[in-house]
């Protein structure tokens, strides 16, 4: 099973997040910094597919390479997807054009340099655990997982300040483990998975079938708040439920020091509250002792956790 290090060094550090719109790159001066030397964005262009995304990424690099006068020898990349550890082909990407491909390979070839590769949520969690909140409360935190609640869901294991990608290259993948059928198919192909329950989405989705009309997570969660709307209440009280037995099951297996929860559907302040207790349900333990934080970097975690690769 693959272990990326981030063993602090005093050199500088190049991180690029692919994503679907914009690829972003930053130049750190060393790992442990959040001062960048450059940070710059090229059009990722997608739809001209897979060998112009490769094209933007080499831009990219050349660009960061003219703006810190630095010439790297290896590069951290933070994909939509993951990289199979045993065929070494591209795959779970939405973004379908790199799946089934080499790619990193392919990004090695063409920068001419090591490529550390890993997804958005390992990357999210990394920069949080090494950067990030979790360095900020709990600078002795061994294991660290990261939460992205948004239009997915996904996770991201970070043990020792090192990603966890595991056998198959799927390690934190969380939101697609069974969690209740009412959630109905995935687009994984499965059905139930906690991705169908928890996501913004989902619960978008959920209101409408209750309700006859629809609203936006945003308005839901108001709604909720000001006890203005019973169904809006039933929403948020299903989320809290499902986001308890979710992590609940999380911590009996993995016993993570702290949690990090990311994305839209983080921002909701109940889950800190409501949800935190929701979990204590679920706990093989007496004391929930996991600390739940909200994250620190924003949009810069996933091209800094790109960086401390």
């Amino acid at each position: 099973m693959e272990l990326i290090s981030t063993t602090e060094n005093m050199e500088p550090v190049f991180g690029i997040d692919l994503g679907g719109t914009k690829t972003e790159g930053v130049v750190l001066p060393f790992q442990g910094s959040t001062e960048p030397i450059c940070r710059l964005r090229v059009p990722t262009e997608a739809t001209k597919g897979y060998d112009h995304i490769i094209h933007q990424i080499r831009t990219l690099t050349n660009l960061l390479e003219t703006g810190s006068g630095v010439k790297p020898s290896k590069i951290g990349i933070c994909t939509p997807g993951t990289s199979d550890p045993g065929s070494g082909l591209h795959k779970n990407s939405n973004t379908t054009c790199l799946n089934d491909r080499p790619f990193r390979k392919d990004l090695e070839k063409a920068l001419g340099m090591r490529v550390s590769m890993a997804n958005d949520a390992n990357c999210f969690a990394l920069a949080e655990a090494t950067l990030g909140i979790v360095k900020e409360k709990m600078p002795d935190a061994k294991v660290v997982f990261g939460i992205i609640m948004g239009t997915g869901v996904g996770g991201g294991l970070v043990f020792d300040s090192k990603v966890w990608n595991g056998a198959h290259g799927i390690g934190g993948e969380w939101g697609h483990n069974f969690l209740d059928e009412s959630g109905g198919p995935c687009y994984c192909g499965r059905s139930g998975c906690v991705e169908t329950i928890l996501s913004g989405p989902s619960l978008e989705r959920f209101y409408a079938i209750q309700s006859g009309s629809t609203k936006s997570l945003q308005e839901i969660v108001l709604g909720a708040h000001n006890q203005a709307d019973p169904v809006a209440i039933l929403t948020m009280e299903r989320m809290i439920h499902f986001f308890g037995k979710a992590v609940g099951t999380l911590i009996n297996i993995l016993d993570p020091d702290a949690i990090v929860i990311g994305g839209g559907v983080g921002n909701i302040d109940m889950l800190y509250t409501k949800g935190v207790t929701e979990v204590e349900k679920y706990l093989f333990n007496p004391k929930l002792e996991t600390m739940f934080f909200k994250p620190k970097l924003g949009d810069s975690a996933g091209v800094f956790g790109a960086a401390m690769l």
